[in-house]
C-alpha cells in the first residue's frame, strides 16, 4: 500500500470519528474520555465496564452512541432475579402452519450489536456466566444448539462503585473480558449548566447516525494493521510484567499492595488501544506515548490488590501510574530508573494510603 493511501484511509478514519464525537456532543457534555473509550471499545471489538454513581448519564451516553451508529441496540436491566434465559433468549413449543407443534427459538437481548448491561453487579453468578460466554466467544448456547452472534457486539456495563447491598462482585475471569473499564466522573460548574440547558429547557437535540456497520466493520480491520515498533511492543510487555509482585525491576507499591498482576489479555488491549489512539490522532503508527495514555483503563481492573493494600485503600491506579513513572522506556535503563523513582514511588502510596 501506498504512502497515499495509508495517507487517504487514516483521514477518513479520522474524519469518521471526528463527526461522530460531533454527534454525540449534542446530547453528551463533557466526557470526552470516557467517550472516547468506548469508541476505543467498539474499534477494537471489546466491551466496556463504565463505572460511576446514578445520574452521570451512563446509560443516556450508551443509548445516544447506539443511535448515531446506525447498530441495533437493547438494554438488559440487571436484577438479582434475572436469569440466563432472560438475556440469552429460550426455545418455546409453538404451532406450525400444518397444524402441529414446533420448537422455535426466541431471541433474547443478547442478539444486538450493542447491548446494555444496566448494573451488571446485581447479576447471580449463574447469571454473570451466561454473559461470560457472548463476551468471550460472541456466540450463546442453548441447549444443543449454538447461536453466532452479530458483528460489531459490544457490551457496555454499568455499576454503581456506593451500592454494594444485593451485589455480586465480577469474578476476576468476567473482569478480564473488558477490554475498559471507566471511571464517570461528576461534572464541573459549566458542564452542569449545560446540562441543564439541554435537559430542562424547550430545545431538543436531533441526532442523526453517522456510521453504519460496515464502515465500523472497515474502521476495525484497519486499526489491525495499524504497524508497532517493537521497542513499543517490549514497553507495553515491560508494563505487564511490572504489575506483578514477583517480576524484575518492580516499584516497591506492586510488592507491597499487589497479589497478581495482569493477563497477556491486557498486553492486548493496550496494544489495540494504542493503535486506535494514534489513529484517532492522525497517525499510522502507535507510540510509547499512546501505551502511557491507555494503561490506566486496560489495567485497572486487571490488578488485583492483596489485604494490605485494600485494607489501606490503595486506588490500582496509584499502582499504574508508578510503574509508569518508574518503567524507562528501553530496557537498558531499567535498573537506574527504578532506583530513582524508588523512594518517590513509595512516597506516593504512603501519601496516598497514609503511614503505615
Amino acid at each position: 500500500m501506498s504512502a497515499d493511501a495509508v495517507r487517504a484511509q487514516v483521514e477518513a478514519f479520522q474524519g469518521r470519528v471526528l463527526a461522530l464525537r460531533a454527534e454525540v456532543a449534542k446530547s453528551i457534555v463533557g466526557n470526552q474520555p470516557v467517550v472516547d473509550g468506548v469508541l476505543t471499545c467498539m474499534l477494537a471489538g471489546g466491551h466496556a465496564l463504565l463505572e460511576g454513581v446514578p445520574g452521570l448519564g451512563k446509560t443516556m451516553l450508551v443509548r445516544v452512541l447506539a443511535e448515531t451508529l446506525s447498530l441495533s441496540f437493547s438494554r438488559i436491566q440487571v436484577t438479582p432475579d434475572l436469569m440466563p434465559a432472560d438475556i440469552l433468549g429460550t426455545t418455546v413449543i409453538d404451532d406450525s402452519q400444518a397444524g402441529g407443534k414446533v420448537f422455535e427459538f426466541r431471541r433474547g437481548p443478547i442478539f444486538a450489536n450493542i447491548v446494555l448491561a444496566d448494573e451488571i453487579n446485581r447479576a447471580t453468578p449463574k447469571t454473570q456466566s451466561a454473559l461470560l460466554e457472548a463476551m468471550a466467544e460472541h456466540r450463546v448456547s442453548v441447549g444443543r444448539t449454538t447461536h453466532h452472534l452479530d458483528q460489531p457486539f459490544i457490551v457496555l456495563a454499568t455499576q454503581n462503585p456506593l451500592e454494594m447491598e444485593g451485589t455480586y462482585p465480577l469474578p476476576e475471569a468476567q473482569l478480564d473480558r473488558f477490554f475498559f473499564k471507566l471511571h464517570v466522573p461528576f461534572p464541573n460548574r459549566d458542564e452542569l449548566h449545560r446540562i441543564l440547558d439541554l435537559t430542562t429547557g424547550n430545545d431538543v437535540e436531533t441526532r442523526s447516525p453517522v456510521l453504519d456497520q460496515a464502515n465500523i466493520l472497515l474502521m476495525q480491520r484497519l486499526v489491525r494493521q495499524v504497524p508497532v515498533a517493537r521497542h513499543v511492543q517490549d514497553y507495553a510487555i515491560r508494563v505487564i510484567t511490572a504489575t506483578h509482585p514477583e517480576g524484575e525491576d518492580v516499584p516497591d507499591i506492586v510488592k507491597r499492595f499487589v497479589r497478581f498482576g495482569a493477563s497477556p489479555r491486557g498486553a492486548q488491549a493496550i496494544l489495540l488501544a494504542a493503535k486506535i489512539r494514534a489513529l484517532f490522532e492522525g497517525r499510522f503508527a502507535a507510540s510509547i506515548d499512546d501505551v502511557r495514555e491507555v494503561a490506566l483503563p486496560a489495567l485497572r481492573h486487571r490488578v488485583l490488590l492483596n489485604f494490605e493494600g485494600e485494607a489501606e485503600g490503595v486506588k490500582t491506579d496509584q499502582v499504574i501510574l508508578a510503574i509508569l513513572k518508574a518503567l524507562p522506556e528501553t530496557k537498558a535503563g531499567a535498573g537506574a530508573a527504578v532506583a530513582s523513582v524508588a523512594k518517590d514511588a513509595k512516597a506516593t502510596a504512603g501519601g496516598a494510603v497514609g503511614p503505615s
